[in-house]
């Protein structure tokens, strides 16, 4: 069983960048798919980007796009999320997760981190 930890969130002010890390107890087979999704307070929770390590394709959602940057570092087995030109409407709780034979972008992945928190100040 695959658990996530993520790591990387903070406080930073509108412009500024961060990037998070999501490190699996396991491996990520290729048959993985792998994603960030993100809630805000008192809102739904929405997927923010996400990638098949199979072809290395990738999708974002238009909110993110331009800004945010999913990748992966197979020799640290480690997913990250660079975020750029970071806005107060991008705070929440950010989530990796993963699973097996899912689709990018996807619904209803299996494993899931703790999340961690971003908060972009105006």
């Amino acid at each position: 069983e695959v658990h996530l930890v993520e790591s990387g969130g903070g406080l930073v002010p509108a412009g500024g960048s961060l990037r998070l890390s999501c490190a699996p107890s396991g491996s990520f087979s290729e048959n993985y798919v792998i994603g960030w999704f993100r809630q805000a307070p008192g809102k739904e929770r929405e997927g923010v980007s996400c990638i098949m390590p199979s072809d290395g394709s990738t999708w974002s959602a238009v909110s993110v796009k331009g800004r945010f940057t999913i990748s992966t570092d197979n020799a640290k087995n480690t997913m990250y999320l660079q975020m750029n030109s970071l806005k107060p409407e991008d705070t929440g709780v950010y989530y990796c997760a993963a699973d097996y034979m899912n689709t990018c972008p996807g619904e209803g992945y299996a494993v899931w981190g703790q999340g961690t928190q971003v908060t972009v100040s105006s």
